[in-house]
């Protein structure tokens, strides 16, 4: 096929079918749930309960870490973007790996991604324990377990359902992080509340912006990436989604303004209205707040936000996995099963077996529950860097295509690249030299390489035994174009 015969096939293909072509799902997220997913699907636990941690860590400094970290999040976000503008699928990352990087690349990525969520959920069901305990004497691996048939209840039955979910998890969260913003200002302005010394100065006044040394605040990095896992989730939801190349490029335009809302701006204010000195690991820096400025019954209201943070990453998780296991199984990469989808177009067999490898997260607690959280985020953290590592890979690759116009162009376009790309690429390659200076870095490392010698043996495996011979008859997913490869 020539590039004059695969542009023309492009632009000829349907942009908004009922049912998304070959992969069969149905479009049944709505514009408004889209934009409530991108606003707050990235806000959960990392933020809400890992900040303590990494506050104690970093101090003030974490607030540019966070803000370093976005920027990096932003550029791979808008290459996702030029990616998905130009062909709009719903296992977006294993699918642009299969085109651009070749089969393994594409298996690896896919199973790397499913992995990621599967760890993300465990961590979130593990402090869901945790947020329940603040009212009831229950033990955490029992929330765990009951948040986990919870969840995977309710995408069982249909994507609307799921979308609906997600929007008012996410309009939970949102509206906390808002109203803690402006209490916040209140204290600062006109000393509403009880708080000891509420003053911007305790920014840098405290020991300075750096007050552990600049390595503490590169450090903490991988605490901050693990924040903003979710924040690619718009990918995924790309073959569900009405009208995906308009409804994905507003809810990534809007990137910059949540990242500055709702992670620097929440950290500022956090941070000004009590020394960094007062947030320690294990406690949510959003409880001690409202407890310092003496709102009547405002720790248990944030104490539910945290749960329904919780409650909204294990929703995004059986999402996304389930999506991520029918991709592998269509290109042959995961057993065939797993690519059935039910009446009300929902791939249940692969929801079913991501949430039966997420009751380890149960088990895990059970084991160690007051290391549970750390062990399992190591996980998330390594595995996440890979895949966004591969979105910036096949964005150059796709670019080099376009210039030498064997690819049709998106009008989407990732500013400043292949620059701006080659800087997020380094920023994550950084992260990873980090790793090795933290025991849960090392972990995480630890993990990760064990993780590659799985994939690798699954992937020789499934070759040796012929598994995946369909899957370079299949070609693109969704679009009905024979990939070639």
């Amino acid at each position: 096929m020539t590039a004059s015969d695969r542009q023309l096939q492009a632009e000829s293909a349907p942009t908004d079918p009922a049912v998304s072509g070959e992969e069969g799902y149905s479009r049944g997220l709505s514009p408004r749930t889209i934009q409530m997913i991108a606003i707050g699907g990235a806000i959960g636990t990392g933020l809400f309960y890992g900040a303590g941690g990494a506050i104690e860590q970093a101090g003030p400094g974490l607030i540019l870490a966070y803000l370093a970290a976005g920027l990096a999040i932003f550029v791979i976000m808008r290459a996702l973007g030029e990616l998905l503008t130009y062909r709009p699928v719903s296992g977006s990352f294993a699918e642009y790996a299969h085109e651009f990087l070749g089969r393994f690349a594409g298996f690896v990525t896919g199973w790397s991604y499913w992995a990621v969520w599967v760890a993300t959920c465990m961590a979130e069901i593990t402090v869901a324990g945790k947020y329940v305990q603040y009212w009831f004497d229950i033990a955490p691996w029992l929330t765990a377990l009951v948040v986990l048939a919870v969840m995977y209840s309710a995408n069982l039955i249909s994507v609307r359902l799921f979308g609906e979910g997600e929007f008012w998890f996410s309009a939970i969260k949102v509206t906390a992080i808002v109203a803690m913003i402006l209490i916040g200002i209140g204290v600062l302005t006109i000393g509403f509340g009880h708080a000891a010394n509420p003053t911007v100065t305790n920014l840098w006044a405290d020991g300075g912006v750096f007050p552990n040394g600049f390595g503490q605040s590169l450090l903490v990095l991988q605490i901050v990436l693990f924040a903003y896992v979710g924040v690619e989730l718009v990918g995924v939801t790309a073959g569900e989604a009405r009208d995906p190349r308009t409804t994905l490029r507003k809810a990534i335009n809007t990137l910059p303004f949540r990242i500055g809302l709702f992670y620097v701006g929440a950290l500022l204010v956090i941070m000004s209205v009590s020394s960094w000195r007062n947030f320690h690991a294990g406690k949510s820096p959003f409880v001690e707040v409202f407890q310092q400025i003496g709102i009547p019954g405002a720790a248990g209201i944030i104490n539910f936000v945290l749960l329904t943070a919780a409650l909204s990453s294990c929703n995004s998780g059986i999402y996304s996995t389930g999506r991520m296991l029918r991709t592998l199984s269509l290109h042959g990469e995961a057993p065939a099963g797993l690519n059935k989808l039910s009446s009300r177009a929902v791939p249940y067999v692969g929801i079913t077996a991501s949430a039966a490898a997420m009751v380890i997260g149960v088990i895990v607690n059970v084991i160690s529950p007051d290391k549970a959280f750390n062990y399992i985020t190591s996980v998330s953290t390594i595995g996440i860097i890979f895949v966004w590592g591969v979105i910036l890979v096949c964005h150059l690759i796709y670019r080099a295509k376009v210039g030498r116009g064997e690819l049709p162009a998106s009008d989407y376009r990732l500013p400043g690249a292949p620059i701006t790309t080659w800087l997020a690429l380094a920023f994550l390659g950084l992260v990873v030299v980090l790793l090795f200076w933290t025991e849960s870095g090392r972990t995480a490392i630890v993990v990760g390489a064990v993780w590659g010698l799985l994939v690798c043996g699954g992937y020789l495996a499934m070759t040796k035994l012929g598994k995946g011979g369909a899957a370079t008859q299949t070609g693109r997913i969704g679009d009905g174009t024979r990939r070639g490869r």
